[in-house]
């Protein structure tokens, strides 16, 4: 009788802690794939550290678990078709792409489509056509003529002020030379002819002394500068480069010429990058404009989560088109509030 006593108790124990179990549901996890074209890109670095941090703000707030997996394409579109193979035979939840070669794109989507795995690119739009394939292929980005435009009226604003400070050889003229990221590439095709179209639409007399491409590195850059530099081009008075590490690379090439810093050119550059920011501080970088890296992390998760918890994505993200999710650019000069 006792030993039916202990076994019937210890039966009742079992139920009760069943039960008590029961209420609590582990979180679903999503598994996240994230291609990036070149991980040791200054900007793209810092994408990928606001969406980790994106990523663990949506945990705290939802009964989810988010395991980003982020691969480095270094810079090569086979290396990263590969990653992306790797994403879809695994079954992975969404895929974030920050495409190597824009024109790729349609492989992608159509893959994506057969696994039935929502593809999300970011910062380097795809082809319109491409994009449009699929129902669930979607970009998050900024409009890149715009970020040209306002390097352009930052050089503008710059020289109605003081046309002196700028215009070193009095000849009423801006030699500029410029300073381009990959060759083909749209956002370095728009942010060369933009900034360029707003100074000659307001009037202002242009000469353009030299134009190389540097692939956005810091190292290419510096190393045309000193080409230019050493050929003697012609007097610099402004330098456009389509991102904040060419700029960087512009000033090293100045600095280690051992030139006069206070006859820098005006050098202005794209992304707002922490190291931008503090040669803005330090005078030698007289402007850039601000790639939203929070706002395009923010935006994927935006879309992440709709698709985690069934939502419909036109009510939960602020979709244009039907495949575009648009953030905006904003200049930065030393006066502007960091």
């Amino acid at each position: 009788m006792k030993r039916v006593i202990s076994l019937l108790a210890a039966v009742m124990l079992i139920v009760l802690l069943a039960a008590c179990g029961g209420g609590t549901s582990a979180p679903r996890t999503l598994r996240i794939g994230v291609a990036l074209y070149q991980q040791d890109d200054t900007f793209i670095s810092s994408v990928a550290r606001e969406l980790q941090r994106a990523a663990q703000e949506a945990e705290q707030s939802g009964d989810v678990k988010i395991n980003l997996y982020i691969t480095d394409g270094k810079g090569s579109q086979t290396v990263q078709n590969e990653q992306i193979d790797r994403f879809l035979d695994r079954k992975y939840d969404v895929i974030c792409v920050n495409i190597v070669d824009r024109t790729a794109a349609a492989v992608i989507i159509d893959k994506a489509e057969t696994a039935n795995i929502p593809v999300i690119f970011f910062n380097r739009q795809p082809v319109e056509e491409d994009l449009r394939r699929w129902e669930h292929a979607y970009y998050v980005g900024l409009p890149a003529g715009d970020a040209g435009m306002m390097q352009g009226q930052l050089v503008l604003d710059a020289w109605r002020a003081d046309q002196n400070s700028i215009d070193k050889n009095g000849d009423g003229v801006l030699q500029y030379v410029m300073l381009e990221g990959e060759a083909g590439h749209q956002d370095a095709l728009l942010r060369t002819e933009q900034c360029i179209a707003v100074l000659t639409e307001a009037g202002v007399a242009v000469e353009r002394l030299a134009s190389e491409t540097a692939n956005w590195q810091r190292g290419q850059a510096a190393l045309r500068m000193r080409q230019w530099l050493q050929k003697g081009i012609g007097e610099i008075e402004v330098v456009f480069a389509n991102n904040d590490d060419m700029a960087l690379g512009a000033i090293d090439a100045w600095q280690e010429a051992g030139l006069p810093m206070e006859e820098l050119p005006f050098i202005v550059g794209v992304d707002a990058t922490p190291p931008a920011l503090e040669a803005l501080q330090a005078g030698t970088l007289k402007g850039t404009v601000r790639n939203d890296a929070v706002g395009l992390a923010e935006g994927l998760m935006q879309f992440i989560t709709a698709f985690a918890q069934g939502q419909q994505l036109s009510a939960a993200v602020p979709l244009t088109d039907d495949h575009y999710l648009w953030l905006q650019y904003e200049p930065v000069t030393r006066q502007t509030p960091q």
